[in-house]
Formats: C-alpha cells, structure tokens, sequence
C-alpha cells in the first residue's frame, strides 16, 4: 500500500478507475471529520438538555444562550490549534499531525458524557464543559484542514474538487450519525430520564467512533508530496514566518480569512444549523419533528456535496462558490418565512393579522439582551419588551409620547404598560399578564407548540433542502480552493489559520448572534441579516481578489 499511496506521479495522471489504497485514504479522512460534526451537532441537538445540565442556576432563556455561547467556545481555540498543528504538519508530517489531533478530539467528546452537572458541582460543571469545548477547538485547528490536505495531495488535479468534497460529505454525515443515536434514545427513555442522563449516551458513545477512525488512520502512509519534499530537502524552516511574514502569502491569507471562509461559514452553518434553533425556538416545533425533518432534508443534501465538488472540476471553483453565496443572500428571508408559513401556520396567520406593537418612548427601552438573566427592567418599555422576549413573540416599536407609560397593541386591544418602581408593581405585572394571555389567545397566537397537524412536512423538508444547496455550493468547492491558494510547503500552516479563524468568527458565534439579534429587535427573521450581510461581503471579495486555480499543479513551490 505504501508504494501505491507514494507514487505521486500516478496519483495525478487520470485513471479510469480508483483504487482500494485511494479509497482508503478518503475514507480514513474523512473519518475524524464525521467526529467534528457529530459533536457539532450533539450540542445543537441536545441544547436544551445542556442548558439544564450545566447552565441551570440561570433563566431558562439565559441557560440556552449560555449553551449557544457554550457551543462557539469550541471555536475559539481553533485559530491557535491551527497555528499549533498547522506548524506540525508541515514540519513533521501530515499523517502525523491528524492523527494526534483526533485523539485530542475524540477524548474531548467523550469526556463531556462524564461530566458533573450543576445541581451536583455548581459552577465547576459549566466550566468543566467550557474546557472540554475548548480542548475540542484546539484539536479541530489541525484536523479538518490535515484531512483535506491529506486527500488533495494524493488526488489528480483535474479531479481534486470531487476527491475533496467527500471531506466536505461528512458534514452531513456528522448531523445524520447524531440524529441516528439521539432520536431512539428519546423515544426508548421518554423524556424526563433523557433530561436526566440520558443525553450523556451520545457522548459516551463516541468512543467507538473514535477507535474506529484511530485504527484506520494507523494503515495509512505519508501524504506523497509532503514525502517528497521531505526527500529533496524543501521543507520549510519557519512555515509561520513564510506565511504570515511575506506579503506574498499572506495577502492570500487575507483572501481566505475575509472572502471565502467567511461567506462559506455563514451560509452553511444557516442552513444546516440555524433552521434547528429557528424550527424549534421561535416556531414552536417539537424537537422530534425539528430532528426528523432535518435529517431527511440532510440526507437528501448528501449527494449534492459530491456534485458541487465534481461541477467545480469542470467550470471552475469561483462560479459554483459565488452562486451559492448569491442565491443564499438573495433567499435566506424569504426561504425562512416560508418555514414558517408551512411550520406553524396559526402563528404566522396571527402575526399577520394582529400583529404586535410597542408604542412607548424610546428614551425609555434598552436593548433586550440579557444573557445572565440578572439584569431587572423596570421602565414601563423595557416590562413590556421582556415579557414579549421571554415569551419568543415577534413585535415592532413605535415611537410614543415623551414621559408616557409604554402600550402593548395587540390587533385593536390595548394593554397598557406599568413601572416596576410602583408600589403597587406585583399586581399591575399578574394584571398585565393575565391581560396578555388573554388576548394573545383571542387573536390566535398559539400558546404551545405547533400543532403537528398543521405542519406541511414535505415542503418544510423541500425548504430546508433548498437551505442546505447552498451551504453545499459554497462547502464543495471551498477546500479545493484552499488548497489550490499556497505552495506545499506551508500549505498547513497557511490553510488552517485563515480557515479557522473565519469559521470561529463568522460560524461558531452565528447562532448566539442571530438569536441576540432576534431578541434585541423583537424580530423573528432578523437574525437572518447578519448571514446575509456576511454572505454579500464574501461575494465582493472572492469576486475582485480569488483567482480561479482549478486544476492548477498543488505540486509545483511557490
């Protein structure tokens, strides 16, 4: 096996068929990235039970921020992990580099189903969990961009798109294998022993996810253009300094960190993970359904990850890339009020026919942001906006008369508002409450749950589907580019940063971001501006500044 993965110059001639070897190297590649996104997804599956295990000395609204910013602690090592095993990789090897990582990796996984939770630690436990997501994040640094490097210097170069984006598959594959092991484990335990303990049980198998990778990535050899430079003395000396110190590469890296991770980060993780908070949070979907359509939507998207990646072969990585990016700032609102329209239809019929407004003075409303959950309003606005927050409505505000009591319209009812400073505060809040409830109720709004019957199934999935293209179109061709962008010899160190460091921006404070959007304006689709201002910003730069290099020689120093 070891001649056939070495032989460099067979690898890039084209052939007409794949060998066991070259499957092999695809495979145990692509093996450590299903890991990255199966924990990825355990932790936006299982939110709400990580809310309760680890965040629940606070309001249930805070303890799910605080998981949501739980979830993009994990990227912020991820930067330093690239710099980290970027250097390695490129110094030592590639082979070597992924397979310590995904140790570290796995280990961090396994430990979270160990951990100590509030009620039994305190605040021991959410650090311990920060921790691991931290440990995760270092290990990722090197990783993803080792697995991709890995598979693209052992593939042709007028097929590198498709040979890389098997890499890219297991995204899907990560969301399908979580779904796989959490939905059963719902069903078999109900859902208060679930809450319990049973979210531990995903983590806890993660384990053999990780043997299995570990074994297999043992049988592998040396990436062949990493050995031969090794042979010809081409290593670099300082891959960090050539990088980042030569105006040369580093532009490129600019490129990458501002234009095409950015735009790719964005627009994937709204469609493939921002659609389970949105279903499930603001449209009142139970998580069954939310998890159910999403992994069908998902499986259906599996193939187009391999089309994308072959088509970018054919035309070019630019023009598949900047479609994607296109089509998902033109259609992500639109797209996402059709979710809602086919989700949970009573609530968009009441939005639309009694919609909310606050009228009150605006000197008087702060920004309803409030993550720790400690913060107490009490001017009449700040009352009236919190309440509507914590109950997840959508809601406009108008300007009122300087000095005046804030009003809740609601349709042609009226509910006047109270300072928390009254003497007599307790009881106007249970009247105001009870007056909310009450009209809410009469104009429609529904009180829980989307009602099952009243969801369109078969379109929420086509809509999710059209969502999770365009993550495809922009994540197919994505690694390939990167790739393609700096010469061998720092290639892992040059890659990793840019790609990590957009995605820990841009893609892990995603959710936190949209959902502090949502609540800050009152505006259930609000959220969505910020992927697609992100979006709109990569399009301008990958435009003006990317070079098409598809089928370029990844071989020859630069």
């Amino acid at each position: 096996m070891s001649s056939t993965l070495s032989s460099d110059n067979a690898l890039r001639a084209p052939k007409k068929g794949v060998t066991a070897a070259e499957i092999l190297v695809v495979v145990a590649s692509s093996a450590g990235t299903v890991f990255e996104f199966y924990d990825f997804f355990l932790i936006g599956l299982l939110a709400t039970e990580m809310a309760t295990a680890f965040f629940s000395g606070l309001s249930p609204t805070a303890a799910y921020i605080f998981t949501l910013l739980g979830f993009a602690a994990g990227f912020i090592l991820r930067p330093f992990g690239a710099i980290v095993f970027g250097r390695i990789g490129d110094l030592v090897g590639r082979k070597y580099t992924f397979l310590v990582t995904i140790v570290i990796m796995g280990l961090g996984t396994f430990a979270v189903g160990l951990l100590p939770t509030y009620a039994t630690a305190g605040l021991i436990a959410p650090v311990l969990f920060i921790t691991m997501r931290l440990l995760q994040g270092l290990a990722l640094g090197g990783e993803f961009s080792g697995a991709v490097i890995y598979v693209a210097e052992h593939s042709p170069n007028k097929t590198r798109g498709a040979w890389t984006s098997w890499i890219m598959m297991t995204a899907a594959l990560g969301l399908i294998l979580a779904v796989a092991v959490i939905v059963p484990l719902r069903l078999l335990m109900g859902t208060q022993s679930f809450m319990e303990w049973g979210w531990r049980v995903p983590y806890l198998l993660s384990i053999i996810l990780l043997g299995l990778s570990v074994w297999i990535r043992m049988s592998l050899s040396e990436s062949p253009e990493f050995k031969k430079m090794k042979a010809q003395g081409k290593l670099s000396k300082a891959p960090l300094s050539e990088a980042f110190g030569q105006w040369k590469y580093l532009r490129l890296v600019l490129v990458a960190l501002l234009g095409i991770v950015p735009g790719q980060a964005v627009v994937w993780y709204t469609g493939q993970f921002y659609t389970i908070f949105f279903l499930g949070k603001i449209l009142k979907v139970d998580d069954l359904t939310v998890n159910s359509l999403v992994v069908v939507a998902t499986l259906l998207s599996v193939p187009l990850y391999y089309f994308f990646g072959w088509l970018s072969d054919r035309i070019g990585r630019k023009p598949v890339y900047l479609s994607g990016l296109f089509l998902a700032a033109l259609f992500f609102i639109p797209l996402f009020q059709q979710l809602a329209h086919h989700s949970n239809p009573a609530l968009e019929h009441a939005m639309a026919s009694a919609p909310i407004v606050v009228v009150a003075d605006s000197a008087e409303c702060a920004v309803q942001f409030n993550p720790t959950g400690t913060t107490k309003y009490t001017s009449s606005c700040d009352i009236v906006k919190s309440t509507l927050a914590r109950a997840g409505l959508s809601y406009e505000t108008k300007d009122g008369s300087t000095g005046a009591a804030a009003e809740l319209r609601i349709g042609n009812d009226v509910i006047p508002g109270y300072d928390g400073k009254d003497a007599n505060a307790a009881n106007k809040s249970k009247a105001f409450n009870s007056a909310l409830v009450s009209t809410l109720s009469k104009y429609g709004y529904p009180t829980g749950n989307a009602n099952p019957a009243d969801i369109d199934k078969p379109m929420v999935v086509v809509i999710l589907l059209l969502l999770l293209t365009f993550g495809t179109m922009t994540f197919a061709p994505m690694s390939a580019m990167l790739v393609e962008l700096f010469p061998s010899r720092i290639r892992f160190t040059a890659m990793s940063f840019p790609y990590h460091m957009g995605v820990a921006i841009f893609g892990g404070f995603l959710p936190a971001a949209a959902f502090a959007i949502v609540a800050a304006t009152g505006r259930i689709y609000s959220g969505l501006w910020y992927p697609v201002a992100v979006a709109a910003f990569s399009f301008v730069v990958v435009l003006l500044f990317a070079k098409e290099k598809s089928g370029s020689d990844i071989y020859q120093e630069g």
